[in-house]
């Protein structure tokens, strides 16, 4: 559809020239002002996002797209909240309508990887996330990164996992999540003393979590500080009582 409106566009420039000039500015005024209501709609269609409130964020999407049809940026927030919602076929439609309207739109072709790696589509996801990445101008390739890794772990693939999560640390070397995560992976791989490193790492980063405390705990346990595994277990059951990772260490399903 953006390619036949661009097409009509030029078939229809001998009448724009013909046109006069207040006419045609009033033409590029209106466009404009069309899409700053589409974004301002869309902005608040993400913050209620974020807080969960997907009713409230569709309605502030609807508006979005009466205002501007061909605003990809609120194509991908419809994406997003369709995802959470489990409508799989109105998040697709959504993501790949965003795409279509903006192949550089890497923030879709991330989040677009992300719903497609959570539906176990593994390969296709790393497709969007390797397309997320190629465009030089993406403000935050390490999410892309991030999410590829977290995907290849998902698919069993170990080794891209930490490949992908080695490079988001290289390219943001206090993204605690990746951090963590490797961690994760380095303790699955019997690499105890660097997964110990790495969490020491994200202490300086963030604060504990129930993930995190529960990987110390096991890793203390395996490197054989009875002390220091008895001390994180203490912290994890003091701060995250109710958590599986609590629950695990109650009955000593460590593995």
């Amino acid at each position: 559809m953006k390619k036949l409106i661009l097409a009509l566009c030029v078939g229809l420039a001998a009448c724009t020239q013909m046109s006069a000039s207040g006419e045609k500015q009033d033409s590029s005024a209106s466009s404009g002002e069309a899409s700053q209501k589409a974004r301002a709609f869309t902005d608040l269609a993400g913050a209620y996002f974020t807080r969960g409130q997907y009713k409230v964020a569709l309605d502030e999407l609807r508006k979005a797209i009466q205002a501007d049809p061909h605003f990809g940026p609120a194509y991908n927030i419809y994406g997003m909240v369709y995802m959470e919602l489990a409508e799989d076929r109105l998040a697709e439609e959504n993501f790949r309508k965003a795409i279509d309207l903006d192949r550089d739109d890497s923030e879709a072709h991330n989040n677009f990887g992300w719903f497609l790696c959570t539906r176990g589509r593994y390969d296709e996801g790393q497709e969007q996330f390797a397309a997320a990445l190629r465009n030089p101008l993406y403000p935050r390739p390490e999410q892309a990164l991030l999410n590829a890794g977290l995907c290849a772990e998902k698919q069993g693939d170990i080794a891209l996992a930490e490949a992908k999560l080695t490079r988001t640390l290289k390219l943001q070397p206090d993204n605690a999540n990746a951090i963590l995560k490797l961690a994760g992976l380095q303790y699955r791989q019997g690499r105890f003393a660097d997964a110990q490193r790495l969490l020491t790492r994200y202490g300086e980063v963030a604060q504990p979590s129930a993930e995190s405390l529960w990987l110390s705990v096991r890793v203390e346990r395996k490197l054989g500080d009875r002390a220091q595994e008895a001390a994180y277990g203490l912290q994890l059951r003091k701060h995250f009582p109710d958590s599986n990772e609590a629950r695990l260490l109650t009955t000593g399903q460590y593995e």
